[in-house]
């Protein structure tokens, strides 16, 4: 719709009216107040494994076994070392060689398990990820226009990209990592206490600041991700918007501008970056010396200990790899850990868009609007997208079948609002629309829909052929369909001077065709859409005069038998409407024909002579 329409609600915050959507919107919107508890994320996130569930069951399967064959490997070492007897200055070769081999043996399997649970994880997160990035971008097609209104672009790209892609990562290697870790923590300790229960009191000591470490570290670097994954958003929107509106840039001369403006955005990120980097980078030099001080009292007290020969060289040689398969998967944790931060992050700015509220269902019982004939009435309908901020005011009137009705008014008085109420963009806070004497809301949404045909003021045009862009108005019509349509709108002769014609590839939102050009796809992808009801909202703006003639035929062709609603700023170009109405404060404050309105000396004769002192014309 026009710039007037994109003033819509939203459920947190809702937008000022007469200001639009866009970064700035982005800007104040800011981080979740409240964001969803670790726990409760990963909650959600388990539900959409589905029936991932079996092959993660397996997964689970290989970890354990390839999981024991690392816990094997130590006491395999150990057994070999002992097999050398310094004593009797003898070594016991039947021993070493069956150590050597099932060791060998052991570190093969393991290599091959870990292969296979890469492989089958890798496909259980990117099933998962599908279906938690269609889930999202489903979502999105049923929230309302208002949600868009007060979100960039770029900001909602990022959700859809960067923090689908976290918890991607999350998914696909932070699992196996704790999985793994939890039954080599737990199966080390218990052979350490085996071992030697002395050792494994020295080499526990330590645990404590691990934890402490990580515990301090984490609770600073959740909050830093979080606030990063809200840069990244801001900063995708800031490129979006700019690279959309790189001529208006550049005829503005504000390069300079847009690039301070990105510089601060970038910088945001990278200070927040910066921090989060920092902090969880300090974990794991910090860990290492605790680490090896820990090694330093096992080394010296499992040395006192083989002097009093109360342990062996092999089993302290077995002890010290425990301990560092004990103390190495606390240092991976805690690296999980910060990347379960960051996955967890995405997955909470993810659901935040899910648990967004969609349109509201259709009423029970409600019909489908067949064969609709366009007779439109509003019954004291009243509105506002804040309710203290009404927008509309008791507006009521009529439209016959097959008559125009043109809208004018001041910027912001409600014109848009009104065709936006009409085609249940937004439902009515007071008030009925009828629809063919019914109440539109009695209709399935999906049906009114359809009855309706718009060609707005800000043409877009998907990427794909001039004839698929026409097509989208009625996917089912004919080569010859599109054709004609084309010819209605005067079309079809700038679409046969190109190379490919109808098969010509347009670049997004047909970057290589001019705005002119544009509109009159936009026209021929709404006649060919044959809806009963057309909503023209400034659909010549951007054509230059000659053309302007042309579509100006085309569209009495294509409103004749069809109900009309036109917004029009240029009050020459709604001179034949058979009704006028003048919207000023969200009221109807005159409406007639032309020559009824200009007889009134009103509102109307007003704006015409405003805008057309410096003209010759007629004003009767």
């Amino acid at each position: 719709m026009s710039k007037e329409g994109q003033n819509q609600p939203t459920s947190t915050p809702p937008p000022i009216p007469g200001r639009p959507g866009g970064f700035g919107g982005a800007h104040k919107r800011g981080p979740v107040v409240k964001p969803r508890n670790f726990k409760e994320t990963m909650k959600r996130l388990w539900h959409y494994f589905g029936n991932e569930k079996r092959m993660l069951l397996v997964v689970f399967i290989f970890i354990g076994i390839s999981s024991a064959l690392t816990l094997l490997a130590p006491f395999l070492i150990g057994k070999a070392v002992d097999a050398i007897n310094l004593d009797s200055q003898g070594v016991d070769f039947g021993l070493l060689q069956v150590m050597l081999f099932i060791l060998i043996t052991a570190f093969l399997l393991d290599a091959v398990l870990n292969l296979l649970q890469g492989w089958l994880m890798a496909g259980v997160s990117q099933r998962i990820v599908k279906r938690l990035r269609g889930a999202l971008f489903q979502k999105l097609q049923k929230l309302p226009v208002s949600f868009f209104d007060s979100r960039t672009h770029g900001e909602l790209m990022s959700r859809l990209s960067n923090d689908i892609d976290n918890v991607s990562n999350t998914i696909s290697q932070s699992t196996t990592q704790l999985m793994s870790g939890v039954i080599v923590i737990a199966g080390s300790l218990v052979m350490m206490l085996v071992l030697s229960p002395i050792l494994t009191l020295a080499s526990l000591v330590t645990v404590p600041l691990v934890f402490f470490l990580t515990k301090t570290i984490a609770k600073r670097t959740s909050v830093l991700f979080k606030a990063q994954q809200v840069q990244l958003g801001k900063l995708n929107g800031h490129i979006e918007e700019t690279i959309s509106g790189i001529h208006v840039v550049k005829a503005f001369n504000h390069e300079e501008k847009v690039i301070s403006e990105f510089e601060e955005v970038n910088k945001k990120l990278r200070d927040v970056g910066l921090k989060a980097q920092i902090w969880s980078g300090f974990l794991m030099p910090i860990m290492n010396v605790i680490n090896n001080l820990g090694f330093a009292m096992v080394a010296v007290i499992g040395g006192l200990l083989a002097v009093d020969n109360v342990i062996t060289v092999g089993a302290i040689a077995s002890f010290i790899t425990y301990s560092r398969q004990f103390v190495r998967p606390l240092n991976d944790l805690a690296n999980i850990f910060n990347m379960l931060q960051a996955g967890v992050a995405g997955a909470e700015r993810v659901f935040e868009v899910l648990d967004e509220q969609e349109e509201p269902e259709d009423i029970e019982g409600a019909i489908e609007l067949v064969n609709p004939r366009g007779h439109v009435v509003f019954e004291n309908v009243s509105f506002g997208y804040r309710r203290d901020v009404p927008i509309l005011k008791n507006v009521s009137f009529e439209a016959e079948v097959g008559s125009s009705t043109a809208l004018v008014g001041p910027t912001g008085a409600g014109k848009t609002t009104i065709v936006n109420l009409l085609t249940r963009f937004y439902d009515t806070t007071g008030g009925r629309i009828l629809l063919d004497g019914r109440d539109i809301r009695e209709y399935t949404r999906d049906s009114l829909r359809r009855s309706f045909g718009f060609v707005l003021q800000d043409t877009y045009l998907f990427s794909g052929t001039i004839r698929e862009n026409i097509m989208y108005g009625n996917p089912e019509a004919t080569e010859e369909e599109v054709m004609r349509a084309a010819a209605m709108a005067n079309a079809d002769k700038f679409i046969k001077r190109l190379p490919k014609q109808y098969d010509t590839l347009l670049s997004e939102n047909g970057g290589n065709l001019s705005q002119g050009q544009r509109q009159l796809l936009a026209i021929a992808r709404v006649i060919l859409a044959h809806p009963a009801v057309l909503i023209l909202d400034e659909a010549t703006s951007s054509i230059d005069t000659r053309t302007e003639l042309h579509i100006q035929e085309a569209l009495l062709t294509l409103m004749k038998g069809r109900t009309s609603f036109i917004i029009a700023h240029r009050l020459n170009t709604i001179r034949d409407a058979d009704t006028i109405m003048v919207i000023n404060h969200g009221e109807v404050v005159e409406q007639g024909s032309h020559a009824e309105l200009m007889k009134s000396e009103g509102k109307y004769r007003e704006m015409f002579i405003n805008q057309f002192k410096n003209v010759e014309i007629a004003v009767e």
